[in-house]
């Protein structure tokens, strides 16, 4: 099929990146940061999550963070919850884009949350219901849509059928999470393709990759092939999960917006603009970065 002829980059680097970090990492780097992604071009982006301190610690600082940064009407900030407390510490910030996750494992999900997928996604039922009655943009990962760092590979059916549920409740936007990054291409093609063919779902579809195994931007290619449109990408291939042993970084924004503007597929977004955000990044982290396009574009005048 024909590949799409314009894409949505969504940034998670705010929050899923920065998430794992072991070192708190300042408010003000923070701030620096979204507001850097502001002049890029992006259009939605994961700003920070209201979960427990005690679980997340770099995210203790969200209600600073949403304070700190210059807002602009443009662009949807997100923030991840994970239960209807996380919802209403949220809205009490002034969000009005959430973002929710579940496993599609019992096992990664019960790590994640303390609860089974059932539980979950019994629980998030009402935190759907509100904020459908207040008009708040919902986005729904469905984490572990292909391996499991505790099960092995997961069982498509069982992701079919979280699609199918998800999508009835209402939601804007589905997110099929391969979050620790042992996904190929042949997987990512056969379960978008089955998603799109058999289910025909009303919410919009989104793909968020991990780069563990360097398959991240083929398994991209795969889905844009199926006709998705939207990808979560990670400033600099900043990432990982506290809760899944292994799990590398996210797809770096910079690599993908690269390689579909080379494709002749528009982002909108302005690469120069994006590696000026990888040298904030740089400092804010003591790994080394898993983006590729930064390390050769150094001393390269821009394609």
């Amino acid at each position: 099929m024909d590949l799409p002829k314009k894409v949505e980059i969504i940034e998670v680097g705010p929050r899923d990146g920065l998430q794992n970090e072991a070192d708190f990492i300042p408010t003000e780097k923070k701030i620096q940061l979204i507001n850097a992604l502001n002049k890029t071009g992006i259009k939605r982006m994961e700003a920070t999550s209201f979960v427990h301190p005690v679980y997340v610690p770099q995210m203790k600082d969200a209600k600073e963070v949403l304070e700190g940064i210059e807002q602009d009407p443009s662009i949807q900030y997100m923030a991840l919850i994970p239960n209807e407390k996380g919802y209403e510490r949220a809205i009490k910030n002034g969000v009005r884009a959430l973002s929710l996750v579940v496993g599609a494992s019992d096992s990664f999900n019960i790590k994640n949350v303390k609860m089974t997928r059932e539980e979950s996604i019994n629980k998030f039922d009402t935190v759907v219901e509100k904020a459908k009655d207040n008009g708040i943009f919902l986005r729904y990962n469905i984490a572990t849509s292909f391996w499991c760092p505790y099960e092995g590979k997961v069982d498509s059916d069982l992701v079919m059928d979280m699609v199918t549920r998800i999508d009835r409740s209402g939601v804007d936007e589905i997110v099929i999470c391969d979050t620790i990054g042992r996904a190929n291409p042949a997987q990512v093609y056969g379960l978008f393709s089955r998603i799109f063919d058999e289910l025909q779902p009303q919410a919009m579809i989104a793909a968020h990759f991990h780069d563990t195994y360097g398959l991240a931007q083929a398994n991209v290619v795969a889905a844009l092939q199926t006709g998705v449109t939207r990808f979560d990408t990670s400033i600099g291939g900043l990432g990982g999960c506290p809760f899944a042993p292994g799990a590398a970084g996210n797809v770096a924004t910079e690599d993908v917006v690269f390689m579909l503007h080379e494709m002749g597929i528009d982002t909108g977004i302005d690469l120069s603009s994006l590696l000026s955000c990888v040298e904030i990044v740089k400092p804010l982290t003591s790994r080394e970065l898993t983006g590729h396009f930064h390390k050769i574009n150094v001393n390269q005048p821009q394609m």
